[in-house]
């Protein structure tokens, strides 16, 4: 029951973040601009991978020439279907490392903004643009390594008969939120002076809340559109999550500051 409760929690800061950007449109407004450039640059890629995903089937399957008419068309049919779903899977799995990069000066802005309103900000290990963009970029590149490690070996189980209809999409949900975790939390752990181990190390340790954050908007991304207009809330809702629940910041009564301040006209 604790790790359920746990994965319950972390679907919480999705709607935290939510409310919190519903509190102030402004911030919403601002954190729509990177996702709407990553979306026209993935919707532009998706349709030249659709329009040209039986060419490419085609190309990749030449022992098929021979065939007869009916089973080559049938197969890179499949093949092509099997394509233009990868891509799909990878543009969502890979939309929010390449927003946060795009991004980044943004979404550094709103994550802080959202600490503010619930006190001090961590301070001290704050990068100049020239290098946190490349260190951003080198550690998606390292965690979009992983993900593939796990989620190639779950595209071709989605061919076996049953398990791929029904335990596969369950374990690639599962994988693909841990990571979207894993990168909408990385502005509010870098911002404590956790390196990319640490901040993995961290995420292990709290895997249910993590898991809970990360399906739903695995979900929800699978959306057209919505990863768009839900992007600035997980970033408030990741910024909430890091600050009340995976590194909270000691008060000296041993308290932790687990509760929004009063408005301070952010």
């Amino acid at each position: 029951m604790g790790h359920i409760r746990s994965f319950l929690d972390g679907i919480g800061f999705f709607f935290q973040g939510l409310r919190w950007v519903a509190r102030y449109p402004r911030w919403w407004l601002f954190g729509l601009i990177p996702a709407l450039i990553a979306f026209a640059l993935y919707a532009i890629g998706l349709y030249f991978l659709g329009t040209n995903a039986l060419d490419i089937a085609a190309w990749g399957t030449p022992f098929a020439d021979g065939w007869g008419e009916a089973a080559r068309t049938a197969l890179r049919a499949l093949v092509g279907l099997a394509l233009f779903g990868a891509g799909v899977i990878l543009s969502v799995v890979t939309f929010t490392a390449i927003t946060l990069i795009l991004g980044d000066p943004f979404y550094e802005k709103l994550s802080e903004k959202v600490e503010e309103t619930y006190g001090e900000v961590p301070t001290g290990h704050e990068l100049p643009l020239w290098k946190s963009i490349p260190r951003s970029v080198r550690d998606s590149l390292v965690t979009l390594g992983w993900l593939l490690l796990f989620t190639i070996p779950l595209f071709f189980l989605g061919f076996v008969p049953v398990i791929g209809q029904t335990v596969v999409p369950v374990l690639g949900a599962l994988v693909s939120g841990f990571f979207l975790t894993i990168e909408l939390t990385t502005l509010a752990l870098e911002r404590r002076g956790l390196a990319r181990k640490r901040r993995f190390g961290l995420l292990r340790g709290n895997k249910a809340p993590a898991l809970g954050f990360g399906v739903l908007l695995f979900l929800l991304f699978l959306i057209p559109f919505v990863a768009v207009i839900a992007m600035p809330a997980a970033v408030a809702g990741a910024a909430i999550m890091v600050r009340t629940r995976l590194a909270p910041p000691v008060l000296p009564a041993g308290r932790t500051d687990g509760s929004p301040r009063v408005d301070r006209g952010v």
